[in-house]
């Protein structure tokens, strides 16, 4: 009977927990949805990848995460198809999502309720989420690909999204103020559209679209995104990459460019023929590769440390 007892007090806590977050998922559910990942986390559960794997993602590509993700049985990772702030730039950082749908006055009535008297917050909806940003968060939303009257990120909240994270937006929707969020110098950003026009909230009036979840599985393109996941964009496109394998992606990608930049400069020498290069190395071209990775050991685009990893597990 005790036992009984403790399980019916803990769905009783549970539940409670899920109602009082309105839209936001509570913590046991957010570490149900991403038990692979055995890390660091945000107070509210969300997977925290260290900053030092963030800074290494920044020069993965999306050919080489996708192949990765690919071969652990992740296929609907990337979404193409953008208009972009600061296109050459490269946008990493662990996701924040946002989940809009078409306006209902009912439930923007009882959500606006909630969130105003027993969260305490007085703010339009759209704000909410970006309240909870912090550095190194991207701000993933799926704004149903609303066009007129949808945009709810102009250069007021463009501003106030930069200086919480240092980054810029996954928006699946329409954006205004365009000129203004270019001026803003590192919000990198992707999203659909650009109209003049911006979102209506009202429930009693005219409105277009009502939050119905923060920090929950969202979609973006045919992607399934998760609190959590690294985002990366870069070159017109953005992968989502699942928390537990944010490091093998890295990983990975450091391998792939070191012996890319080995076998392009011993190309260059004539040292060994395209067809030596582009099929499985032979162990004496693996040998070499060793030896150059221990001659140019402080010069490469990969951490010493991590190079020195590599060597360990090399037999030449």
């Amino acid at each position: 009977m005790k036992r009984v007892s403790l399980l019916i007090a803990s769905l009783v806590l549970f539940g409670l927990a899920t109602v009082s977050f309105g839209q936001q998922i509570s913590r046991e559910e957010l570490i149900f949805l991403t038990p692979e990942w055995k890390g660091e986390r945000f107070p509210d559960g969300r997977p925290k990848v260290p900053d030092a794997i963030l800074k290494r993602m920044k020069l993965v590509t999306h050919e080489e995460a996708w192949a990765t993700l690919k071969g652990e049985n992740y296929k609907y990772q990337y979404a193409g198809g953008w208009q972009t702030i600061n296109p050459d730039s490269v946008l990493v950082g662990r996701a924040l999502t946002a989940t809009f749908m078409p306006g209902r006055p009912d439930v923007q009535r009882v959500t606006d309720k909630k969130g105003h008297e027993k969260d305490g917050r007085v703010k339009s909806q759209n704000s909410w989420p970006i309240d909870m940003l912090v550095k190194g968060d991207v701000y993933v939303v799926d704004q149903f690909d609303m066009h007129e009257d949808g945009p709810t990120i102009g250069d007021n909240l463009g501003n106030s999204i930069y200086a919480k994270t240092g980054n810029g937006i996954v928006y699946e929707g329409a954006v205004r103020d365009i000129a203004g969020l270019k001026e803003i110098g590192g919000f990198t950003s992707y999203f659909r559209s650009y109209h003049p026009s911006h979102h209506l909230n009202n429930a009693d009036g005219e409105l277009n679209t009502t939050l119905v979840g923060i920090n929950r599985p969202t979609r973006i393109g045919k992607v399934m995104v998760i609190p959590g996941d690294i985002v990366l964009g870069r070159d017109g496109g953005v992968s989502f990459i699942p928390p537990h394998l944010a490091e093998k992606v890295v990983k990975t990608s450091e391998i792939v460019r070191l012996r890319d930049m080995f076998g392009h400069q011993r190309l260059r020498e004539q040292k060994y023929t395209p067809g030596q290069i582009d099929t499985r190395w032979s162990d004496v071209i693996e040998k070499d590769f060793s030896q150059w990775l221990n001659a140019h050991l402080s010069e490469l685009p990969v951490p010493k440390e991590q190079i020195q990893e590599y060597l360990k597990t090399r037999t030449w």
